[in-house]
């Protein structure tokens, strides 16, 4: 099973590459808890998609920590990574965004696999449901969503970007609705951009995926209508749950929903890292890892 992991962000909010933060009691990145609950239930590819100038450090740094048996690899996000038959000329400050991420993954990748954000902790439960739903799973057409109850998933310095998912009563995924700016007020939670109200019950998308290879063809579809829009080409981005979204209005495949029953905690401010590194000591004080993490 293959575990991919989209390292390619700025950190604009954070104010450096927060995935490569040492947040672990002996420093280590916040990806690699990860990576290890996930080669706890049984993963054994990892793939890691980040920027250009980061590969060649990544991949020694993983390379001299991860088991032997552990396939390792290490791809670079570039904008020049296009469709074929397409052309960008221009400058851009950002990637082409979390769907082109997973894209450029197409060579490596060649069965089910779980897409994660380096930056974020998702606790052990979710790669163990993930790892059953793709052992278990009878339908080639299926996807997969680890869905976090949004109450649990907001930052107390600052509004954060949330896809807010509507169900049915089995559990198959209607939609994602990306809310850009939702906060905890004292007696409500709020997107501040449409007003909207939440319970804080509802579950929310963290970019916890299991795809198949499929996803590949349809990015490529939607990456060469993204290119032909000029005002993209400066500083739109094509998103993974849009693709998604389309696939399942498209009937194209399912996605079912997994709650999580977890914690997640992520980085999406500098003045969360403090709480960040006092939740993984926690756990390693507690048992729940090594430490160090690697042998």
């Amino acid at each position: 099973m293959t575990l991919l992991l989209m390292a390619a962000g700025r950190g604009s909010r954070y104010g450096k590459l927060k995935q490569f933060d040492s947040l672990g009691p002996n420093e280590e990145f916040l990806m690699e808890f990860s990576i290890y609950d996930a080669l706890e239930s049984g993963f054994d590819h990892i793939v890691v998609v980040t920027q250009k100038d980061n590969v060649g450090f990544l991949d020694n740094y993983l390379t001299e920590r991860l088991p032997k048996n552990v396939k390792l690899d290490v791809i670079a996000q570039e904008l020049s990574d296009l469709p074929e038959g397409t052309s960008f000329s221009g400058e851009r400050a950002k990637p082409w965004g979390t769907a082109h991420a997973v894209w450029a993954s197409r060579n490596v990748i060649d069965s089910a696999f779980v897409v994660i954000n380096a930056d974020d902790y998702y606790g052990k439960s979710a790669y163990k449901k993930v790892a059953d739903f793709i052992k278990n799973d009878t339908n080639e057409g299926d996807y997969a969503l680890v869905g976090y109850t949004l109450k649990d998933t907001l930052s107390e310095h600052g509004s954060v970007s949330r896809g807010v998912c509507k169900i049915d009563n089995e559990n198959n995924l209607l939609s994602v609705n990306e809310r850009t700016k939702i906060e905890q007020l004292p007696d409500t939670i709020k997107d501040l951009d449409t007003g909207m109200e939440f319970t804080g019950n509802e579950l929310a998308s963290m970019n916890f995926w299991v795809c198949k290879p499929s996803i590949f063809n349809s990015i490529e579809e939607d990456f060469r209508v993204f290119l032909s829009d000029d005002e993209n080409i400066t500083g739109g981005e094509i998103y993974l749950p849009f693709v998604i979204q389309e696939m399942v209005e498209n009937n194209k495949m399912g996605v079912k929903v997994i709650p999580s029953r977890g914690d997640w905690f992520g980085v999406t401010y500098a003045s969360d890292k403090e709480k960040a590194m006092i939740q993984l000591s926690e756990m390693s004080d507690k048992g729940d890892y090594k430490t160090p993490l690697w042998n």
